[in-house]
Formats: C-alpha cells, structure tokens, sequence
C-alpha cells in the first residue's frame, strides 16, 4: 500500500511581491466606482488645503529653500507662480496640502495618505502625459498599499517616535509612481526594496511646535519617485522589504529588544499588509478633518464646542478631565506644561489642553483660533492650565478617536459631553457636499471663487482627461 503524501507547505510570499503583483495586475475597471468617487473628493480637499497654505509663512520659507535646492524645473507648484524640478515640486506641493494639518486621515493606520501620494501621481503623470484615469487608479491603489502598511504597526511608529506619513507613505510613492512608469511585477518588489532604504520621519516636531513633519510627506513622495525609477532602470534593492531581518517593522518596531506595541499589548500584525486586496478598499476609511488640528484631537474639540453651546461661562469652570486614549497620549497631551503655552500654531494643533480651552471659550476651533493672538489670549491660557486628562476606559481607538471633556464647575457640578465616534471616521463620514464647501473655504483664501469652481468641476471630472497635464496647470 502506497503511503499518501501530503502537500509541502509553501511559504508565503513576500508582502512586497504581493502588493507589486496587486499594484501592476489590477485595472482601473476593477475599482468600484464608488472608491474612484471619493477618491477624487479626497484630492480635492487636499488642493483646496494646499491653497490655503500659500497664504502662510512656512509656505514661503519651503519655496525659498526649493529653489535654492535646483533651480528651475517643469512641474507646476500648487498655486505659486514657479515651476521646479519634479522632486522638488512634489516635496512643495506635500507641504503645502500638510502644512495646515487639515488634511485627511487613514485612521487604524494613523496615516495621511492623500498627500504624499497626490503630489506623487500629479506630478509623474504630467511628465508622462497620463490620463486622468491612470492618476486615480495609481493614487487610490497607492492609498491601499499605505493604509495596510501602516495599519500592520497597530500605533507602534508612533510609541517609538517615527510618524508613519513619512515613513510608510514612501512605500505607497513608491508603487504609485511604479505603476505609473510601467514597471513590472519584479521591478515594483524592488522598488519597494530601495524604499526601505530612503524612508523615515521623526515626530521630534512635537517638543517645540517645529515645522519638520510638514516635510514628510513631500519627501515620501520625492524618495518614491526615486526608488520607482531606480529600480526601472535595473537598481536592485532587496525582497523583503517589510518582513526582513532588517525590514521595516524589525527596524521601526523594536527598541532595546522590546517590540512596540499600540499600548494595548498588541504588536504588529503582517497579515493586515494584504488583507483583503481588491476586496476591502480601505479608502473608505479615510477620514476627512473637520478642524486644522491634529486627529487625535478632534473628539475632545467637537465635545468642548458642544459644551460651550450648553452656554456654560468659562468663569464658573474649576476644573476640566479631557478623556482620551492611551495611544494618543504623547502626541496631543505631554509634556503637559509645554501642551498649555503652546509655541506657535503648529504647537497648538497638537494640544488637548490649548484646543479644549479654545472650544470651550470660543466655540470653534479653526484657523482663526490659531493666528497668533489667540496663542498668547489670557483666557484661553488661564483655562488651559486647568486642563488636564485622563486615559479613556471605553475609547474605541483605533477604529475611533473617541474622546470626552468633562467639566467641574465652582459649585460642584458637572456637565460633561462624549464624542465616541470623530467627526469623518468611516461610521460617521464628512459627506461629500461638505468636503466641496470646505474645499471652497480653504481655495478661496487665495483664490477667487471662479477660479476655485473652475478646479472644482476639473477634479471632480478626473477621469475625463486625456492629458492630466491640463489639470495641472488649472492648479499653477
């Protein structure tokens, strides 16, 4: 009797062969048209960011040192009357749709995606004459790359310092950019590979309200547009990327031999980077920001707008406990001190205690509750320094940014108000009509409304252009 013999168990293969085979081998056909539609509401609302920003300082400064970088160059700069070399437009134009934090978020994964990829795709389809069909398809099968990349750290970039726009956004470029100059199956694992090698971003920011994260994304999009042409002109970069001896998470989730986890006890987790490829399109979870503020904030600012609406005066308040969750704590809430006189704007939109205080007294919190004035406003920062927090015992991180403010008045009452689910998650999206008004609001800070509606109607028709280098230059 013959003995059976059992299949040998294969392994699997490398997470970068996956998502180079899932990057080349999937057409634009096989989007759902409802993921092409919000695809193109979320380029839009970074355009209309990207507007605003170039009323700023850090606008300016970013430019300035652009220039001196290389000179002139071809590719358009988002509302600037300059044209750069095409990395250097790409690093502009992601520090123009990030300066603001106003831009969107990939929430399990903590990750902006739109605008390290839509610089990315802007400007390597106009020097390739793309269509406006070979953009989308390259931004939103990007953004699916990205969001499981970041979405395998479970929060764990963050508990070690490494902001994953940077860091994972190059990966995302990278295939982006890849698909886009044709390359093969084998050419995009090795794109992913020399990636690994030119990634990074540092939350460093965070002490002193620098400007550097403004940087990040931009520069994923540069070194990703760098790893795609290497590798198709025949660099070689290693395999395994990802799951490596020295690949992105042994490297970036480790520290002293400890594994960063999502201070939840839970490490990272492999099998997200493909899960669900063609299926799931986790561009739906992409939330788009109702404030010019750092995410992790949002709850705890709409709970605090709620309660001013409730009319309590801020004279009467003894004490306010913003709730929120564990892995939100070093980003918005410590060093406690330095989070209650913030620096600057940039400081402040990382800042529980200066955001709810600015709910609570103004009721609202956007670009204007951040000029300079309000940074050093008495009120706002006496009320600041009787801000403090506590761990959320029912947060819904990291599907939400849930978030409480409770409030003890003089004479020993309460009000407090819970937002469990943020303002934009996928359970409670901004819709598509606000994501066009907001995109008016911030376009017409620089623009005029004619124009603005001019770059509208041609963002939202993407997928009719021939030449997507006629909707660049709608945005020079």
């Amino acid at each position: 009797m013959s003995a059976v013999l059992k299949p040998l168990d294969r392994p699997a293969p490398p997470i970068s062969a996956t998502l180079a085979g899932f990057m080349a081998g999937t057409a634009y056909a096989a989007i759902p048209a409802a993921t092409r539609e919000r695809a193109k509401h979320l380029m839009l609302d970074a355009i209309g960011i990207g507007f605003a920003s170039t009323t700023f300082d850090f606008a300016r400064a970013s430019l300035d040192g652009a220039r001196a970088l290389g000179g002139g160059g071809n590719t358009v700069v988002l509302g600037m009357d300059t044209r750069l070399a095409m990395r250097d437009a790409v690093m502009q134009n992601g520090v123009l749709m990030h300066g603001l934090d106003y831009d969107d978020t990939h929430v399990p994964g903590v990750l902006h995606p739109t605008v390290s990829l839509l610089p990315t795709v802007l400007a390597q389809g106009a020097a390739l004459r793309a269509s406006g069909r070979d953009i989308l398809a390259a931004y939103v099968l990007g953004v699916e790359a990205a969001a499981r990349l970041a979405t395998v750290a479970r929060g764990g970039f963050h508990t070690l310092g490494f902001h994953p726009t940077g860091l994972v956004g190059t990966f995302g470029c990278a295939l982006a950019a890849g698909r886009l100059l044709g390359l093969s199956e084998a050419q995009l694992v090795m794109a992913q590979g020399i990636a690994l090698s030119l990634a990074g971003g540092s939350l460093e920011f965070l002490e002193d309200g620098a400007w550097t994260k403004r940087l990040h994304p931009g520069w994923a999009g540069a070194a990703g547009i760098t790893a795609a042409t290497m590798a198709k002109h025949g660099f070689i970069g290693p395999a395994a990327a990802y799951e490596g001896r020295y690949g992105l998470y042994a490297t970036h989730l480790a520290h002293g031999g400890r594994s960063a986890d999502a201070g939840n006890g839970a490490g990272p987790d492999l099998a997200i980077a493909t899960a669900g490829l063609g299926q799931t399109w986790e561009l739906h979870n992409v939330a788009v920001k109702p404030f010019p503020l750092c995410h992790l904030t949002h709850a705890c600012a709409d709970a605090a707008i709620a309660l001013h609406r409730r009319g309590i005066a801020p004279a009467r308040i003894r004490r306010v406990i913003a709730l929120v969750p564990a892995e939100s704590v070093q980003v918005v809430c410590e060093p406690v001190q330095n989070k209650r006189r913030p620096q600057n704007d940039y400081d402040a939109r990382f800042s529980i205690p200066f955001v709810v205080a600015s709910g609570l007294i103004k009721g609202k919190v956007g670009l204007a509750e951040l000029e300079r004035s309000e940074l050093v406003n008495p009120a706002v920062l006496a009320l600041a320094d009787r801000v403090d927090y506590r761990l959320d015992p029912d947060t819904g991180f990291p599907r939400y940014y849930s978030g409480e403010v409770i409030v003890e008045l003089e004479d020993g009452t309460e009000a407090r108000h819970r937002e469990h689910i943020n303002r934009g998650a996928a359970d409670r999206p901004i819709t598509e009509a606000e994501i066009i008004a907001k995109f008016f609001d911030n376009a017409c800070l620089a623009l005029p409304r004619e124009r603005a509606q001019r770059i509208c109607e041609a963002v939202l028709g993407l997928d009719r252009f021939s030449d997507v280098a006629q909707l660049e230059a709608l945005l020079s």
